[in-house]
């Protein structure tokens, strides 16, 4: 099915493309996983926003600790969704986006991993910068810091390739600079846009899906990254996922090669861009693990070959509230 793209060029409105973003609904999602301490943290955040979400959607990703009754216990009232099986992250956020969108009518859905701790400004961050901007916007991301206030390297957002000046400055202009893809560590999504476009795949499993997804909304969309909206991301260490990813690895390079061969989600430009840096990060990677992560590579590059992500209805299909949520977006987006 053919989608027109979304109107990121300039707009006739003379002061802003989203008049009256502070009113629109937003919706948050969380997504969790065994890891009850980080999660009231996160829940409190939420809870401590000068601007609150509408509504809040944690996925309890069939945790084996209290996630799942800290989430139905906290004050903050969130709408918890227990899963039968961990489905990963990128199970979840297709899970919990397509209920924001369904069950909540979200204007802008808000997503973010449990060990996210938005500072109390952070939401009104982003919308103030979707008020002022004078185009239409597709995907707004937060500043993502450690605990000492630095900023994450698992979370460097990829600046738009080839910006305009004009681009640059709409961007200024709204608080924020240009940016292609964003982490879903904390990320704005406009409903309108992932109704046209879809889902998140599920089947990503872990690692990439914010990368294809955000990479599918902002092909043609426009994006920013907002500095004054500051989220920690309490990570055990400070440093990159795929510094030691052991026997993750696997969905590092399926998903990433599933990501650039099997989508529309970049332009054949960026595909080359983006496969080659790749590519020299994973070198630079055997090379510092030679004894363990060859083995676990080629086997993402043979599953990566072999067949392409499931529907991602097919993969909560054990949750039948939720597959039904995620067929009625798809099936919207005609996918």
């Amino acid at each position: 099915m053919t989608h027109p793209a979304p109107t990121g060029d300039r707009t006739p409105t003379p002061s802003s493309a989203h008049p009256g973003a502070l009113t629109e609904r937003v919706v948050a999602v969380v997504v969790t996983y065994n890891r009850e301490t980080l999660l009231r943290e996160c829940l409190d955040g939420l809870a401590a926003q000068d601007r609150r979400p509408d509504a809040v959607v944690v996925i309890d990703n069939s945790s084996t600790d209290a996630s799942g009754v800290v989430a139905d216990e906290h004050p903050l009232g969130a709408d918890v969704v227990h899963l039968r099986r961990n489905v990963g992250g990128a199970g979840g956020f297709a899970a919990g986006i397509a209920r924001a969108l369904v069950r909540h009518q979200a204007d802008w859905v808000w997503v973010m991993d449990d060990d996210t701790v938005p500072r109390p400004g952070a939401l009104r961050a982003l919308l103030d910068s979707l008020e002022a901007s004078p185009v239409r916007l597709s995907v707004l991301s937060s500043r993502a810091v450690w605990t000492d206030g630095r900023d994450h390297p698992m979370n460097t957002q990829r600046s738009r390739l080839g910006a305009s000046a004009q681009e640059k400055r709409d961007a200024a202009q709204a608080g924020g600079r240009p940016i292609r893809t964003a982490s879903y560590v904390s990320a704005l999504l406009n409903g309108q846009d992932v109704r046209r476009l879809g889902l998140p795949w599920a089947d990503y499993f872990i690692w990439s899906d914010d990368f294809e997804h955000t990479g599918r909304l902002l092909r043609h969309g426009r994006g920013l990254q907002v500095a004054a909206s500051v989220v920690e991301h309490r990570t055990v260490t400070f440093g990159n996922a795929q510094s030691s990813p052991g026997a993750r690895f696997y969905y590092d390079v399926r998903n990433r090669l599933w990501a650039l061969l099997r989508t529309t989600s970049f332009t054949p430009l960026e595909k080359v861009l983006h496969g080659g840096r790749t590519a020299v990060g994973w070198l630079l990677l055997l090379l510092r693990h030679r004894s363990g992560l060859f083995g676990v590579g080629v086997r993402g590059v043979l599953a990566a070959l072999r067949r392409g992500p499931r529907p991602s209805a097919a993969v909560l299909a054990a949750d039948g509230e939720v597959a039904a949520d995620i067929r009625a977006v798809e099936r919207v987006a005609g996918r």
